[in-house]
């Protein structure tokens, strides 16, 4: 059996719909006992999850995207394998993987919400962010393991899985030998060198902008139009993974905003009372306050105006989700509610090791216990009253669960979590809320927020989780181990993402100059500071982003992607366009289907080199200014000059990055 797994493929049926009495049966058959859970395996998850929790935080933060580490995680194991001599290590790292991969959608979870504490002034400390992360985390598993079999084995080759089917992929592969940690590492060396030359020593520009000629800053000057780019190895590669289509969506939302609504709205600033305007925004940025006229710049209209639309769009975008989801509650809950009233002991257990998952009764026990921790937290923690307290716990178990199977589904299609949205949505209730029951003021705030950290981490583990589950299942993985193990992957990644927001928060700060930008945080802090403060709250705007997104899903556009592209700066989103424009390049360039496909994957492989090199590289960036240590040309950085500098540099890296990808063969 293991010689025969080392030179074995997925079975043909991996990735399309079962004929009627057909069955799918993984490379790993569910009468054999593969070594699975070992010293080795659970170590090297831990230090996976640690490595790559530390990363994602710094790269959310900054750009406001948090990559999956699936994919690097996936395949480091297999190189590390490879290097120590390990033989027959699937089922091993398929643990390893799962373990790791709890960093990014924890990481997810804390910085979408928990930096919007210190941007509202207010304190957090290491064990608010901790347990808020812990909590969320561990209702994310005991949440979706019910819903397992429903979106693995009875949904199966109906949905797409596109990042489980990249890892299982690198996975399979991995057994077979090859040079793809090598690969990696080189494309990591390049990344992470590139993005550490700009953000330690400045010797380019991070972001370049139509500014940088004459006729550029006339253009924002007078019509209000600029153009932003990003040009860090990170974006590139999550582009890249990203792909041509939504990058393009996504980028579409931030072209309706820069380019039509921010122009014509700046174009009334002759004709309209700018105090009035300000007042009616409800902008709190002290230097417009003082001036309103200051308003009418590209950046300060994107901030109170295509912002607020956004948010709307989003928290509509998961509206949506919600209803199309419904039908899939219904039929998940009624699966699981049949095998416990069937299975022996009332459990989801079988005999069959590939469909066994922890029992039921082990399900609502674990259930019980943390939301009896959550209530507790709040109550001693946070809030006073008993009503405030079970409104708080009522607010997080009810919307964690109807979102658990937006957050699954939207994994399962496109591969992308939109849990940013769903929480904004969570923030804007669960205030409006507290709010009904006598909660207001920082307080209020600091509640609403945790609440809010809660409910986003346990979503944004319920679908990650299932991307694990779905890769367990195509390889033959014992779910019951990957789930029991998933938890100690939680618990050390909350950790991990407490101290390293801690270290970021005293480092570089999220207001003021310098400051990472941290925008899905910033969106949380403008929509939740009104509602429990007294003060103007955007509701025409809110309602308007609502309305386009009920269009644009009238019409068959992904309403989420393209409401998060007006969300997020237009800098960030533009370098996605840059890297799916590559991807399809490399994949269309030939005539040979399978070059094209060799192409593709080689490009996948660099791309997540890039996506984790310049995010390791930014957490050592980070640790030399919390140390105190500065290199940065200062003068330099902030030339005209550093930013041509840096448009050639990006040249030179997408140049690098089609040359290394084109080499690729057919047979690989």
């Amino acid at each position: 059996m293991e010689q025969e797994n080392k030179h074995a493929s997925l079975p043909e049926n991996a990735y399309r719909e079962l004929a009627p009495g057909e069955e799918y049966r993984p490379l790993m058959p569910a009468q054999s006992s593969p070594a699975e859970v070992t010293p080795y395996s659970v170590a090297m998850g831990v230090a996976m999850a640690i490595l790559f929790s530390a990363a994602a935080a710094f790269l959310g933060l900054k750009v406001g995207q948090v990559f999956e580490a699936a994919i690097p995680i996936a395949i480091i194991a297999v190189g590390m394998g490879n290097v120590l001599g390990k033989r027959n290590m699937l089922g091993q790292n398929v643990i390893i993987q799962s373990i790791g991969a709890s960093s990014g959608v924890i990481v997810a979870g804390a910085i979408f919400t928990l930096p919007a504490l210190y941007i509202l002034g207010l304190d957090a400390a290491f064990w608010q962010v901790f347990l808020s992360s812990l909590f969320g985390g561990l209702l994310g598993i005991v949440l979706m393991i019910p819903f397992r079999k429903y979106f693995v084995k009875e949904m199966h080759g109906k949905y797409p899985f596109p990042e489980a089917t990249a890892t299982t992929e690198v996975l399979v592969s991995g057994e077979k030998g090859g040079n793809q940690a090598k690969l990696l590492a080189v494309a990591g060396l390049v990344g992470g060198l590139y993005d550490f030359v700009v953000g330690t020593f400045g010797l380019w520009t991070e972001a370049v902008s139509t500014r940088i000629c004459a006729w550029g800053a006339m253009a924002a000057d007078k019509f209000k139009v600029v153009f932003s780019l990003n040009t860090s190895a990170a974006l590139l590669g999550l582009g890249y993974i990203i792909g041509l289509k939504y990058a393009m969506i996504i980028t579409a939302g931030s072209c309706l905003v820069w380019f039509v609504i921010v122009p014509v709205v700046g174009s009334l600033a002759a004709s309209v009372d700018a105090a009035s305007m300000v007042a009616a925004l409800g902008v709190t940025n002290p230097a417009v306050l003082a001036d309103p006229s200051t308003l009418f710049t590209p950046e300060n209209l994107f901030a109170y105006i295509g912002k607020p639309l956004g948010i709307g769009g989003i928290a509509m975008a998961g509206l949506v989700g919600i209803v199309r989801q419904s039908k899939i509650i219904r039929q998940a809950v009624g699966l699981a509610v049949s095998e416990f009233g069937g299975a022996k002991g009332g459990g989801l257990a079988e005999s069959d090791r590939t469909q066994r998952d922890i029992s039921m009764k082990r399900i609502l026990t674990i259930l019980t216990a943390t939301l009896l921790s959550v209530f507790v937290f709040f109550h001693f923690g946070l809030l006073d009253g008993w009503v405030q307290s079970v409104t708080a716990i009522l607010i997080v178990f009810v919307i964690s669960f109807l979102f658990t199977t937006v957050a699954a589904n939207a994994i399962a299609i496109v591969g992308t979590n939109p849990v940013s949205g769903m929480t904004l949505m969570t923030l804007i209730l669960s205030s409006l809320i507290l709010v009904s029951v006598g909660l207001s003021g920082t307080t209020g705030m600091t509640a609403a927020l945790v609440i809010g950290g809660v409910v986003c981490t346990a979503l944004s583990m319920a679908g990650g989780f299932i991307t694990d589950l779905k890769i367990g299942y195509w390889l033959g993985t014992t779910p019951q181990k990957q789930e029991t193990w998933k938890f100690l992957g939680t618990l050390v990644s909350a950790a991990t993402v407490a101290g390293v927001m801690i270290v970021l928060n005293k480092s570089f700060g999220f207001v003021g100059e310098g400051a990472l930008v941290a925008p899905q945080a910033n969106a949380m802090a403008a929509v939740i500071q009104p509602l429990m403060t007294g003060g103007q709250t955007p509701w025409v705007l809110y309602f308007c982003g609502a309305m386009l997104a009920l269009v644009l899903t009238a019409i068959g556009v992904p309403a989420l992607a393209f409401a998060l592209g007006m969300f997020i700066p237009m800098d960030l989103n533009a370098p996605l366009v840059v890297g799916g424009l590559v991807a399809w390049l490399v994949s269309n360039r030939s005539t040979c289907a399978p070059l094209n496909k060799a192409r593709f994957d080689r490009g996948t492989l660099i791309a997540s080199g890039f996506i984790a090199g310049g995010a390791l590289m930014g957490v050592v960036t980070a640790l030399l200014k919390f140390l105190e240590v500065d290199w940065m040309l200062s003068e330099w950085a902030s030339s005209n000059a550093a930013e041509w500098v840096g448009l050639a540099a990006y040249a030179a890296l997408i140049g690098y990055f089609v040359w290394h990808t084109m080499q690729a063969k057919e047979n690989e």
